[in-house]
């Protein structure tokens, strides 16, 4: 057996290998006394078919398969020793001349290279690395809440500024019929709270759909309308009112502190308002770090400059997935997953270069923090450690799971890698600039 590689350009080569007979007769042999032993073919005893019948009926196929373990073997062996860092997989290349009726073959494989490049973690635009806050009003707006979850709802007889309203929507053409329940505030603008102010329980007012609510996502949720359908919703709407009530606050004191963090974890307004800034704040450290990952994971894309095969992978994409692919939508695949390819090996290259890899004790007490958390919420503040060990092990041994939480792992550990060697610049930012900012 031979095995040359031809390198057709830095990231393009051919593999090419040739088979001779010594290299499978042996083993095709033994496959086909094996055959023989177990043939049940008319007219001869079990064990007892002439060889030269089983090479007839079986001796093909038996060559076919031999030679194709033989090839993937020695393929797969050939790219491990070489240290050849392929895209994709081999793709054989159609010879017209090839046929099966030789002793001796040769087989050709399409090589994507992986390319060699420089990663540059400074580029000279710094990235934003936002530490989002929790500003008063924020503070404010959020005890106000907590103080109607917590108050009492208060039977009125007529709808005021500050009801609570409850009733049922229709329009038959969008089969809407929803009973829904919604605060006068987030009616948008004066003529449509001026419909409602004053009205009783069985009132049937005439709206539109159109500026009704100052939020689409309201309107979709009180008419129970899907998101593809609610935006430019412009229709009729006929309103029963069937409740109208205020909700009186509850007040700020110690029990309302033990119901909502635990018996004496706060003892008076400040601490309340400290923890609810500081429960707040950690739940928008998790979004800014998405954010910036997301930041740094583009700007990487956009500065490290490399060139792919891309005719090979578009080659490779057509016959990778479960149903081929023409030309033409293989093109578009490329297209569509060219980014993540490109962001995949810069993220390969900074793992291998800076030793960010995800071990299985890594994995297992990354693993084990998730459960204490979750035990935690259900009362169990203090598990043993051979406890936390037996859970883990069952939850890494799904496939699915211990791949999600490997992916989370080494997120964490990439964001931690760019916070220290990215050029960032850190800018303080309420939440509500934050949304604004980010996602105007």
């Amino acid at each position: 057996m031979n095995i040359t590689k031809e390198k057709i350009d830095e990231l393009n080569s051919i593999i090419r290998i040739d088979i001779v007979n010594e290299d499978y007769q042996k083993k095709v042999d033994s496959v086909l006394s094996d055959y023989r032993k177990k043939a049940n073919i008319p007219g001869f005893r079990k064990g007892h078919v002439p060889m030269s019948l089983v090479k007839k009926q079986y001796g093909k196929s038996a060559i076919i398969d031999e030679v194709n373990k033989l090839l993937q073997d020695t393929l797969s062996k050939y790219l491990v020793d070489e240290k050849l860092d392929v895209l994709g997989n081999p793709l054989p290349k159609q010879q017209d001349n090839f046929t099966w009726d030789s002793d001796d073959f040769s087989f050709e494989f399409e090589l994507g290279i992986a390319p060699n490049f420089e990663i540059d973690l400074k580029p000279k635009k710094s990235i934003k690395a936002y530490k989002i806050i929790a500003d008063d009003k924020m503070i404010d707006d959020q005890i106000v809440n907590i103080q109607e979850q917590y108050g009492k709802l208060i039977t009125q007889e007529a709808i005021v500024e500050n009801s609570n309203i409850t009733g049922t929507f229709v329009n038959e053409e969008k089969e809407i019929d929803k009973k829904s329940t919604f605060k006068l505030d987030k009616i948008k603008g004066k003529v449509n709270k001026k419909q409602l102010i004053g009205k009783k329980v069985g009132d049937v007012i005439s709206l539109k759909s159109k500026g009704l609510f100052t939020d689409d996502h309201m309107l979709m949720n009180v008419l129970g309308v899907s998101h593809d359908d609610i935006h430019g919703l412009d229709i009729p709407l006929t309103f029963t009112i069937e409740e109208i009530t205020e909700t009186e606050l509850t007040e700020i004191n110690q029990e309302l502190f033990d119901k909502i963090f635990g018996e004496g974890i706060v003892k008076n307004e400040d601490e309340f308002r400290s923890k609810l800034k500081e429960d707040a704040e950690k739940q928008f450290k998790q979004q800014s770090d998405q954010h910036l990952l997301n930041a740094v994971t583009e700007s990487l894309i956009e500065n490290t400059k490399f060139d792919l095969p891309a005719e090979f992978l578009q080659k490779w994409l057509a016959v990778a997935g479960e149903k081929p692919l023409t030309p033409e939508q293989a093109v578009e695949e490329y297209k569509n997953s060219e980014k993540g390819l490109r962001y995949q090996l810069i993220e390969n290259k900074l793992s291998k270069d800076n030793d960010l890899n995800v071990s299985y004790e890594d994995l297992k007490e990354f693993s084990k923090k998730f459960i204490r958390e979750q035990m935690a919420q259900f009362g169990n503040s203090n598990p043993e450690e051979k406890e936390l060990d037996e859970v883990a092990n069952r939850v890494l041994a799904n496939q699915e799971e211990a791949k999600r939480l490997s992916d989370q792992l080494m997120s964490e550990k990439l964001l931690n890698f760019f916070k220290e060697n990215v050029n960032l610049k850190s800018k303080e930012i309420t939440y509500e600039n934050f949304i604004k900012e980010v996602y105007k």
